[in-house]
Protein backbone atom coordinates (compact mmCIF):
# COMPACT_ATOMS: atom_id res chain seq x y z
CA UNK A 1 0.00 0.00 0.00
CA UNK A 2 1.25 3.29 -1.01
CA UNK A 3 -0.31 5.52 1.40
CA UNK A 4 1.77 8.97 0.46
CA UNK A 5 -0.03 8.49 -3.55
CA UNK A 6 -3.10 7.12 -2.16
CA UNK A 7 -3.63 10.04 0.21
CA UNK A 8 -2.54 12.63 -2.93
CA UNK A 9 -4.76 10.84 -5.49
CA UNK A 10 -7.47 11.03 -3.34
CA UNK A 11 -7.03 14.73 -2.12
CA UNK A 12 -6.79 15.46 -6.14
CA UNK A 13 -10.00 14.12 -7.24
CA UNK A 14 -11.86 14.95 -4.35
CA UNK A 15 -11.04 18.70 -5.30
CA UNK A 16 -11.85 17.96 -9.17
CA UNK A 17 -15.35 17.01 -8.38
CA UNK A 18 -18.31 20.35 -7.31
CA UNK A 19 -21.09 19.49 -5.72
CA UNK A 20 -23.44 19.35 -8.79
CA UNK A 21 -20.94 16.49 -10.45
CA UNK A 22 -22.01 14.58 -7.49
CA UNK A 23 -25.80 15.51 -7.25
CA UNK A 24 -25.18 17.78 -3.95
CA UNK A 25 -27.05 21.47 -4.27
CA UNK A 26 -24.30 24.55 -3.32
CA UNK A 27 -24.98 26.79 -1.09
CA UNK A 28 -23.82 30.87 -1.44
CA UNK A 29 -21.54 30.38 1.47
CA UNK A 30 -19.60 27.97 0.34
CA UNK A 31 -16.15 28.20 0.66
CA UNK A 32 -14.50 24.88 -0.70
CA UNK A 33 -14.20 24.82 -4.51
CA UNK A 34 -14.41 20.56 -4.16
CA UNK A 35 -16.31 18.47 -2.06
CA UNK A 36 -15.85 18.63 1.31
CA UNK A 37 -14.04 15.17 2.96
CA UNK A 38 -17.30 14.56 5.20
CA UNK A 39 -19.52 14.71 1.85
CA UNK A 40 -16.53 12.40 -0.25
CA UNK A 41 -17.32 10.42 3.09
CA UNK A 42 -21.09 10.37 3.22
CA UNK A 43 -21.09 9.12 -0.62
CA UNK A 44 -19.32 6.22 0.14
CA UNK A 45 -21.18 5.28 3.41
CA UNK A 46 -18.11 5.73 5.52
CA UNK A 47 -17.07 7.73 8.66
CA UNK A 48 -15.45 11.21 8.07
CA UNK A 49 -12.90 10.20 10.49
CA UNK A 50 -11.64 7.15 8.30
CA UNK A 51 -11.82 9.19 5.19
CA UNK A 52 -9.85 12.00 7.02
CA UNK A 53 -7.31 9.39 7.75
CA UNK A 54 -6.86 7.72 4.17
CA UNK A 55 -6.30 11.66 2.91
CA UNK A 56 -3.72 12.32 5.59
CA UNK A 57 -1.42 8.46 5.27
CA UNK A 58 -2.25 7.43 7.70
CA UNK A 59 -5.23 5.16 7.68
CA UNK A 60 -5.30 1.46 7.63
CA UNK A 61 -5.51 -0.52 4.22
CA UNK A 62 -9.23 -0.33 2.50
CA UNK A 63 -10.69 -3.28 1.63
CA UNK A 64 -11.93 -4.11 -1.78
CA UNK A 65 -15.46 -3.42 -0.90
CA UNK A 66 -14.61 -0.20 0.60
CA UNK A 67 -12.14 0.83 -2.48
CA UNK A 68 -15.05 0.23 -4.75
CA UNK A 69 -17.60 2.86 -2.71
CA UNK A 70 -14.87 5.44 -2.78
CA UNK A 71 -14.63 4.80 -6.45
CA UNK A 72 -18.15 5.52 -6.90
CA UNK A 73 -18.60 8.55 -4.96
CA UNK A 74 -15.51 10.27 -6.51
CA UNK A 75 -16.49 9.34 -10.07
CA UNK A 76 -13.72 7.57 -10.95
CA UNK A 77 -13.27 6.04 -14.08
CA UNK A 78 -12.83 2.21 -15.08
CA UNK A 79 -8.34 2.95 -15.31
CA UNK A 80 -8.76 5.43 -12.10
CA UNK A 81 -10.67 2.53 -10.50
CA UNK A 82 -7.42 0.17 -11.45
CA UNK A 83 -5.50 2.94 -9.92
CA UNK A 84 -7.09 3.51 -6.79
CA UNK A 85 -7.04 -0.30 -5.98
CA UNK A 86 -3.17 -0.64 -6.91
CA UNK A 87 -2.38 2.51 -5.03
CA UNK A 88 -4.26 0.66 -1.73
CA UNK A 89 -1.99 -2.19 -2.41
CA UNK A 90 -4.98 -4.59 -4.31
CA UNK A 91 -4.73 -6.19 -7.31
CA UNK A 92 -7.50 -4.26 -9.80
CA UNK A 93 -10.12 -6.27 -10.62
CA UNK A 94 -10.30 -8.36 -13.66
CA UNK A 95 -11.91 -7.04 -16.19
CA UNK A 96 -15.04 -8.64 -17.81
CA UNK A 97 -17.82 -7.93 -20.23
CA UNK A 98 -20.08 -8.02 -17.10
CA UNK A 99 -18.09 -5.19 -15.21
CA UNK A 100 -20.13 -3.97 -12.19
CA UNK A 101 -18.25 -0.66 -11.77
CA UNK A 102 -21.12 2.01 -12.27
CA UNK A 103 -19.88 3.83 -15.41
CA UNK A 104 -19.30 7.35 -14.68
CA UNK A 105 -21.41 9.12 -17.57
CA UNK A 106 -24.90 7.05 -16.23
CA UNK A 107 -24.40 8.28 -12.78
CA UNK A 108 -24.03 11.45 -13.21
CA UNK A 109 -27.50 11.86 -14.76
CA UNK A 110 -28.88 9.51 -12.49
CA UNK A 111 -27.48 11.71 -9.80
CA UNK A 112 -29.91 14.62 -11.32
CA UNK A 113 -33.07 12.60 -10.95
CA UNK A 114 -34.69 12.75 -7.89
CA UNK A 115 -38.44 13.46 -8.81
CA UNK A 116 -38.75 10.11 -10.66
CA UNK A 117 -37.76 6.79 -10.29
CA UNK A 118 -34.01 5.48 -11.63
CA UNK A 119 -31.19 2.83 -11.26
CA UNK A 120 -28.22 1.24 -13.09
CA UNK A 121 -28.44 -2.21 -13.96
CA UNK A 122 -25.79 -4.86 -14.97
CA UNK A 123 -26.36 -6.55 -18.02
CA UNK A 124 -27.58 -9.49 -15.48
CA UNK A 125 -30.44 -7.71 -14.33
CA UNK A 126 -28.06 -6.25 -11.21
CA UNK A 127 -29.21 -3.11 -9.51
CA UNK A 128 -25.84 -1.35 -8.90
CA UNK A 129 -27.11 1.54 -7.62
CA UNK A 130 -31.36 3.07 -7.20
CA UNK A 131 -32.17 6.77 -6.17
CA UNK A 132 -34.09 7.27 -3.12
CA UNK A 133 -37.76 6.91 -5.27
CA UNK A 134 -36.80 3.73 -7.21
CA UNK A 135 -35.84 2.49 -3.19
CA UNK A 136 -39.70 3.38 -2.41
CA UNK A 137 -40.69 1.56 -5.58
CA UNK A 138 -39.10 -1.49 -5.77
CA UNK A 139 -37.44 -1.69 -2.09
CA UNK A 140 -33.88 -1.70 -1.72
CA UNK A 141 -32.51 -4.00 -4.09
CA UNK A 142 -28.92 -3.26 -3.88
CA UNK A 143 -29.15 -5.46 -0.39
CA UNK A 144 -29.05 -9.14 -2.45
CA UNK A 145 -25.33 -11.27 -2.70
CA UNK A 146 -24.50 -14.03 -4.78
CA UNK A 147 -26.67 -14.64 -7.68
CA UNK A 148 -29.87 -13.32 -5.99
CA UNK A 149 -28.16 -10.02 -6.67
CA UNK A 150 -29.50 -10.91 -10.31
CA UNK A 151 -33.69 -9.78 -10.62
CA UNK A 152 -33.66 -12.73 -13.85
CA UNK A 153 -32.46 -15.15 -11.22
CA UNK A 154 -34.55 -13.95 -8.32
CA UNK A 155 -37.83 -14.02 -10.86
CA UNK A 156 -37.11 -17.52 -11.27
CA UNK A 157 -36.07 -18.69 -8.14
CA UNK A 158 -37.96 -16.27 -5.20
CA UNK A 159 -42.03 -16.52 -6.43
CA UNK A 160 -42.19 -13.25 -3.68
CA UNK A 161 -40.18 -11.58 -6.90
CA UNK A 162 -42.94 -11.01 -8.90
CA UNK A 163 -45.85 -9.78 -6.31
CA UNK A 164 -45.08 -6.56 -7.99
CA UNK A 165 -46.42 -7.43 -11.27
CA UNK A 166 -49.76 -8.46 -11.86
CA UNK A 167 -50.25 -12.12 -12.98
CA UNK A 168 -51.50 -11.64 -16.41
CA UNK A 169 -48.44 -9.92 -16.95
CA UNK A 170 -45.79 -12.67 -15.35
CA UNK A 171 -45.37 -14.62 -19.05
CA UNK A 172 -44.09 -11.35 -20.84
CA UNK A 173 -41.86 -10.29 -18.24
CA UNK A 174 -40.25 -13.95 -17.73
CA UNK A 175 -39.57 -13.87 -21.29
CA UNK A 176 -37.99 -10.68 -21.19
CA UNK A 177 -35.79 -11.46 -18.36
CA UNK A 178 -34.34 -14.71 -20.67
CA UNK A 179 -33.80 -12.70 -23.67
CA UNK A 180 -31.96 -9.94 -21.56
CA UNK A 181 -29.80 -12.59 -20.29
CA UNK A 182 -29.32 -14.26 -23.52
CA UNK A 183 -27.80 -10.64 -24.60
CA UNK A 184 -25.28 -11.01 -21.42
CA UNK A 185 -24.50 -14.93 -21.95
CA UNK A 186 -23.69 -14.12 -25.95
CA UNK A 187 -21.65 -11.27 -25.14
CA UNK A 188 -19.86 -12.92 -22.22
CA UNK A 189 -19.66 -16.65 -22.79
CA UNK A 190 -20.61 -20.02 -21.30
CA UNK A 191 -17.33 -19.28 -18.85
CA UNK A 192 -18.75 -16.13 -17.19
CA UNK A 193 -21.06 -15.40 -14.32
CA UNK A 194 -23.56 -15.45 -17.28
CA UNK A 195 -22.77 -18.98 -17.82
CA UNK A 196 -23.11 -20.57 -14.73
CA UNK A 197 -26.17 -18.20 -13.92
CA UNK A 198 -27.72 -20.22 -17.01
CA UNK A 199 -26.74 -23.66 -16.04
CA UNK A 200 -28.01 -22.96 -11.65
CA UNK A 201 -31.56 -21.72 -13.63
CA UNK A 202 -31.89 -24.64 -15.81
CA UNK A 203 -31.18 -26.97 -13.03
CA UNK A 204 -33.29 -24.77 -10.65
CA UNK A 205 -36.36 -23.69 -13.19
CA UNK A 206 -38.33 -25.73 -15.72
CA UNK A 207 -40.18 -22.36 -16.30
CA UNK A 208 -36.90 -20.99 -17.19
CA UNK A 209 -35.44 -23.94 -19.46
CA UNK A 210 -38.39 -23.87 -21.35
CA UNK A 211 -38.14 -20.07 -22.12
CA UNK A 212 -33.99 -20.26 -22.73
CA UNK A 213 -35.08 -23.38 -25.59
CA UNK A 214 -36.90 -20.56 -27.45
CA UNK A 215 -33.66 -18.81 -27.98
CA UNK A 216 -35.12 -15.25 -27.83
CA UNK A 217 -32.60 -12.19 -27.89
CA UNK A 218 -33.27 -8.61 -27.08
CA UNK A 219 -32.22 -5.78 -25.14
CA UNK A 220 -35.62 -3.69 -24.16
CA UNK A 221 -34.86 0.37 -24.55
CA UNK A 222 -38.92 0.77 -23.62
CA UNK A 223 -41.73 -0.39 -21.86
CA UNK A 224 -45.01 0.51 -20.17
CA UNK A 225 -45.35 -1.33 -16.49
CA UNK A 226 -48.18 -1.49 -14.04
CA UNK A 227 -46.96 -2.23 -10.90
CA UNK A 228 -48.43 -3.59 -7.66
CA UNK A 229 -47.18 -1.34 -5.14
CA UNK A 230 -48.76 -2.65 -1.02
CA UNK A 231 -49.08 1.22 0.05
CA UNK A 232 -50.25 3.29 -3.49
CA UNK A 233 -51.96 0.05 -5.39
CA UNK A 234 -51.36 -0.31 -9.30
CA UNK A 235 -49.41 2.66 -10.94
CA UNK A 236 -48.84 2.76 -14.86
CA UNK A 237 -45.51 3.75 -15.87
CA UNK A 238 -43.54 4.72 -18.70
CA UNK A 239 -39.67 3.01 -18.46
CA UNK A 240 -36.91 3.95 -20.77
CA UNK A 241 -33.25 2.73 -20.93
CA UNK A 242 -30.22 4.64 -21.69
CA UNK A 243 -27.02 2.02 -22.18
CA UNK A 244 -23.37 2.35 -22.44
CA UNK A 245 -21.92 2.00 -25.89
CA UNK A 246 -21.26 -1.65 -24.90
CA UNK A 247 -24.99 -2.45 -23.72
CA UNK A 248 -23.04 -3.63 -19.98
CA UNK A 249 -24.91 -1.27 -17.91
CA UNK A 250 -28.23 0.66 -18.56
CA UNK A 251 -29.94 3.63 -16.89
CA UNK A 252 -33.71 2.67 -16.03
CA UNK A 253 -35.94 5.50 -15.75
CA UNK A 254 -39.51 5.36 -14.50
CA UNK A 255 -41.96 8.15 -15.54
CA UNK A 256 -45.71 9.18 -15.50
CA UNK A 257 -47.60 11.22 -17.74
CA UNK A 258 -48.20 14.96 -15.63
CA UNK A 259 -51.50 15.14 -14.11
CA UNK A 260 -52.48 11.66 -14.37
CA UNK A 261 -53.42 9.27 -11.35
CA UNK A 262 -49.91 7.66 -11.67
CA UNK A 263 -48.28 10.79 -11.82
CA UNK A 264 -49.83 11.47 -8.30
CA UNK A 265 -48.73 7.88 -6.71
CA UNK A 266 -45.34 8.89 -7.88
CA UNK A 267 -45.46 12.18 -5.44
CA UNK A 268 -47.24 10.37 -2.84
CA UNK A 269 -44.40 7.79 -3.14
CA UNK A 270 -41.66 10.68 -2.82
CA UNK A 271 -43.50 11.55 0.57
CA UNK A 272 -43.71 8.24 1.57
CA UNK A 273 -40.22 7.05 0.72
CA UNK A 274 -38.51 10.81 2.62
CA UNK A 275 -40.32 9.23 5.93
CA UNK A 276 -38.75 5.89 5.64
CA UNK A 277 -35.76 7.74 4.62
CA UNK A 278 -35.58 9.93 7.66
CA UNK A 279 -37.06 7.14 10.07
Amino acid sequence: MDREQLADFLRRRRDGLRPPDVGLPVSARRRTVGLRREEVAALAGMSTDYYTRLEQARGPQPSEQMLTALARALRLSTDERDHLYRLAGHHAPRRQPLDTHVAPALQRVLDRLDDTPALILSSLGETLLQNRLAGALFGDHTQYVGMARSAVYRWFTDPQSRALYPPEDHPRQGRAQVANLRVAYGSAGRSSPAGAMVRKLLRASPEFAELWERHEVATRFEDHKTLLHPQVGAIELDCQALLTEDQSQALLVLTAPPRTEASEKLALLAVLGHEQFTA
